[in-house]
């Protein structure tokens, strides 16, 4: 194909760079966790102490994780994530529950977590000392997020370029937390460290969830996997955006709870419904109004990079045939995944006017840990498969065994912790083995597949998209 005519053809084009990888990563890591999920850790741990050792499990074990899902990043070329790395190692009925699962449970109820935070922490510095009313925050929840919706329609390249500036915002709200703490440590605020391993106050039973906020916290290390086919050099830039984004995180978030801890007592933490805010209030009152703005679009950031990412799983379903297929659609001139993009919109809206912050949090992570672990032991069963496939970059054998041991154990173990949250994630999970064998294994009737072609059409017209023109992968 000459250039020309490769310039004029429809297809998700190679313009995520090394930076910008590095920024969607970070930009997706370092979101509302941090200013949220401190106090998760603390409930369920009950010590300083021990929530401090959580935090730096969870950001190993999210290395782990991420060194697992850039070795599969270079084995399989296709974009998709969790889901394609499922159905290329473990076969289509696995990938398609994941799929039902993160589209009904998983994905809306961690964007509207976010969208909440956003909303909570935009309003705070209008309504301190109360709290703001809860109608205005979904409100300005749902605003937020409509806005990235249709920054995501419109261009790849501004919702990247948007990427990297927001990731640049959100260290430097991690750094104004980070240095007013490291400077009270240094003279010598200790208090709140002393007894710091106090075995009574030790929660073991709800230690799964502690994981959870933790993990929730780091979530995001995979998302370059999800856009694959637009990176530019992905053998290359996957690792090394993992790798670096990953351990700025970890130390980012040491220092930010130490700095919190410096500052404000446990039952502080766990009385405070905006840990950042507490915070500042304490050690830094002059940027009260900043802070939780910057949290706010730290909070944006992540909306951002959910929405880029998840249009793409739900753009490699439907090219697989496992969607239907106007969400494998390119818009004609702006050449974004607009039908993938939009199809999130109703879900998330629901979430968001009838969820709980902390509700929401277990009931997603529990699907999301599940497949995250079938995926890293796809890796192996990709391994022992392809013993004659070479790597680019390969990690050790016991990463991704005690990665896969971990995530699949802590799934176990939160039936124990919250079985009425994780019972509904199961449910919905499950939900979708009749939606596979009726829709997917079996054949539909002509009639059914002519009113199919019939809507799919008409939609496309309204949308003005078509299928890709050139293949990616």
């Amino acid at each position: 194909m000459g250039k020309d005519k490769k310039e004029e053809a429809i297809f998700l084009r190679q313009k995520i760079t090394l930076l910008r990888a590095f920024s969607l990563l970070i930009g997706s890591m370092v979101g509302s966790g941090i200013f949220i999920s401190p106090k998760g850790v603390l409930k369920n741990t009950g010590t300083v102490g021990f929530s401090l050792v959580v935090w730096f499990a969870c950001g190993l074990l999210s290395m782990f994780g991420a060194l697992c899902y850039a070795e599969l990043g270079t084995r399989i070329t296709k974009s998709g994530g969790h889901y394609i790395y499922i159905l290329e190692t473990l076969g289509p009925l696995p990938s398609f529950l994941f799929l039902w699962a993160e589209f009904f449970a998983i994905r809306p109820a961690n964007s509207a977590v976010v969208a909440l935070a956003f909303g909570r922490y935009m309003l705070e510095p209008f309504f301190a000392p109360c709290a703001a009313p809860v109608p205005a925050v979904k409100l300005v929840s749902l605003m937020g997020y409509y806005m990235v919706l249709t920054l995501n329609s419109w261009s790849v390249t501004w919702s990247a370029r948007l990427q990297t500036a927001l990731s640049v915002v959100k260290l430097l709200a991690l750094a104004l937390i980070i240095v007013p703490g490291m400077m009270l440590l240094a003279q010598g605020h200790t208090e709140n460290f002393q007894d710091a391993f106090d075995r009574e106050s030790l929660v073991l039973d709800t230690l799964p969830l502690a994981f959870y906020a933790g993990m929730f916290a780091y979530s995001g290390w995979f998302q370059a996997s999800f856009v694959r086919e637009e990176l530019v050099r992905p053998e290359r830039n996957i690792p090394l955006a993992v790798i670096i984004s990953v351990i700025t995180v970890i130390v980012g978030y040491m220092l930010t709870n130490v700095s919190y801890y410096t500052v404000l007592g446990t039952q502080d933490v766990l009385a405070s419904p905006a840990v950042a805010v507490s915070f500042v209030q304490r050690a830094f009152k002059s940027l009260i109004s900043v802070v939780p703005v910057l949290v706010a679009l730290s909070c944006f950031g992540t909306m951002n990079g959910g929405i880029f990412t998840f249009s793409r799983t739900l753009f490699v379903a439907s090219r697989e045939g496992q969607w239907p297929p106007l969400f494998s659609m390119i818009h004609i001139r702006r050449h974004t995944p607009l039908p993938a993009v939009m199809l999130m919109f109703p879900l998330v809206t629901a979430m968001v006017c009838v969820g709980d912050i902390y509700h929401l949090m277990n009931f997603f992570s529990f699907s999301r840990w599940l497949f995250i672990g079938l995926a890293t032991l796809g890796l192996i069963v990709h391994r022992h498969r392809h013993p004659e496939l070479h790597s680019p970059f390969k990690v050790p054998l016991f990463v991704p065994v005690s990665f896969t041991i971990i995530c699949l154990f802590t799934v176990a173990m939160s039936f124990y912790s919250d079985p009425v949250s994780i019972s509904i994630g199961c449910t919905a999970v499950l939900s979708g083995f009749p939606v596979y064998y009726v829709l997917i294994h079996r054949q539909m009737s002509d009639r059914c597949r002519n009113l199919f072609y019939y809507l799919t059409h008409k939609l496309q017209l309204l949308l003005e998209v078509v299928q890709q023109e050139i293949k990616t992968y």
